[in-house]
This record gives structure tokens, C-alpha cells and sequence, in this order.
């Protein structure tokens, strides 16, 4: 019976790539699947093993090359979770700062957002799901409040002051109230 020495686990240093293109590679891996900031990489690379000189300098290259940029990425989501997702400037912010990033970059980011359109946008948000409710007798003010908490808290979770839902669910009823009635 013959016998093979058994394969060899280690790669020759011309042939292993650097733990820098390693970096590298999972960084542009990551960012294939959607923009990430500058926090979130490093924190992948960290994870992992990489060494902290490493991962700087290699996210340092990345946004050299504009494949990095954490103003267009909050401008972006902002944008998106504004429209698809319906959140208000303190969800938005919240989301922004558990992504890491900066106060001043966030404060930018929304600074296009104003109480108009705020207002507007929970407007939608609450008439969209009134549509879909049963609003029962108009005299079953239990009914009602019930619809009318539910539509609160639903604003409130995605970020708006419970003193401006509050002010949007009771015009929004009674706008459907009135609209049902016709």
C-alpha cells in the first residue's frame, strides 16, 4: 500500500495574498450586497481578526476611491427609509447612529427633512391604514379610541411626536369618517 505525505496546508508567500488585499476583499464583498459606513466595515474587519493599522488604512483607500462616503449614505437611506418605510427624522437618526455614523453627518442628512413634510408623510402613512380598518358605528367611541391608539403608536414607532400623531390620527378620522359617510 502506498502512502502520500498529506497536502500542504500552508501557501508559499508569493501565492497568499497579504492580510491587507484579505481586508480589502471583504470589505468590496460586503459592499456588493449594499452600501455600508465607514463604522460598519471596520467593525467586520474587527471581528474577524484584522489588525486595526490594517483596516485603516485599507477603509482609507476605499473612501479615497468614493466607495466609502457616509454623507451619501445617510442621504441615501434616509432617503429610502423616508419613502419605504415611512420613518420620521428621530427613527432616522436613531437608525443612522447605530449605523456609527457622526452627529454632524446625521444633522445634514435631515436637514432637508422639515415639519411640513413630516407632517405630510404621517398624513399618508395614517390614511393608507385607515382605508384598510373597520371603523365600525360611528357612536362606538371604544371602537374608535382603540383605532385611534393603534394609528398613534403605529407614528410613534416609526418615529414621530406623539403630540403631532395624535393631531394627524384625529383629523385623518374624521376626514374618514366623513368620506364613509358620503
Amino acid at each position: 500500500m502506498t502512502r502520500f505525505p498529506p497536502p500542504s496546508t500552508s501557501e508559499s508567500p508569493a501565492e497568499s495574498p497579504s492580510r491587507e488585499e484579505q481586508a480589502r476583499a471583504l470589505c468590496l464583498r460586503l459592499l456588493t450586497a449594499r452600501a455600508r459606513t465607514r463604522a460598519e466595515l471596520a467593525g467586520q474587519l474587527q471581528k474577524r481578526g484584522y489588525p486595526d493599522d490594517v483596516g485603516a488604512h485599507v477603509l482609507d483607500r476605499l473612501a479615497d476611491v468614493g466607495l466609502v462616503d457616509d454623507e451619501e449614505f445617510a442621504e441615501q437611506w434616509v432617503r429610502s427609509r423616508r419613502i419605504n418605510a415611512g420613518k420620521g427624522k428621530r427613527a432616522l437618526a436613531a437608525e443612522l447612529r447605530t449605523k456609527g455614523v457622526d452627529n454632524e453627518v446625521i444633522t445634514a442628512a435631515l436637514a432637508d427633512i422639515d415639519a411640513g413634510a413630516e407632517r405630510t408623510r404621517a398624513e399618508q402613512l395614517v390614511r393608507d391604514k385607515l382605508r384598510r380598518e373597520k371603523l365600525g358605528d360611528p357612536d362606538d367611541r371604544d371602537a374608535e379610541n382603540k383605532v385611534a391608539r393603534r394609528l398613534v403608536g403605529m407614528l410613534a414607532r416609526r418615529g414621530y411626536g406623539q403630540s403631532m400623531a395624535l393631531d394627524v390620527v384625529t383629523a385623518e378620522l374624521a376626514n374618514e369618517r366623513e368620506r364613509r359617510r358620503v
